[in-house]
């Protein structure tokens, strides 16, 4: 990718509003609308633009519950990993899971409709999990920054 300022504010604005028109995006970032579409799909082409989507808000789908799991396994082996990312392939309140060092193995970001279905999420789904030593959960209180959008 050609990283100049023109890419960087391009990659910024999109990254606030993904559905910002051409023309706008152009207008914001100092561009005629051809030149900016050249570049936009310059970056799509590269696979730095990966894909867009929609943001949505968690209470209006009644997900109320947010909490940052930390898993550790039986054991570090890579049949072990796999066969844990197997089974959360499919697991709808895991909407985020990350390989990491440390304490644990991975870390989850777990979204229920509140405290009483994550004890169930805990106890019932992940608890069930064989591979699975121990959970460690970080209940999130507020995001007064979130970039993931």
């Amino acid at each position: 990718m050609k990283k100049d300022r023109i890419n960087d504010r391009i990659l910024h604005e999109l990254r606030r509003d993904g559905r910002l028109a051409n023309t706008e995006l152009a207008e914001k970032v100092g561009l005629s609308p051809s030149a900016c579409l050249r570049r936009v799909q310059e970056l799509e082409r590269l696979g730095v633009i990966s894909g867009y989507r929609a943001v949505i808000n968690h209470h209006a789908v009644g997900l109320g519950f947010i909490a940052y799991v930390g898993v550790g396994l039986n054991d570090h082996s890579t049949s072990s990993q796999l066969a844990f990312e197997q089974a959360l392939a499919f697991i709808d309140e895991v909407k985020e899971c990350h390989n990491v060092t440390g304490a644990f193995e991975y870390l989850l970001r777990v979204e229920t409709a509140d405290l009483k279905s994550y004890k169930a999420f805990h106890a019932d789904v992940l608890g069930s999990i064989p591979q699975v030593r121990t959970i460690t959960s970080h209940v999130v209180m507020g995001s007064p920054k979130d970039e993931r959008a």
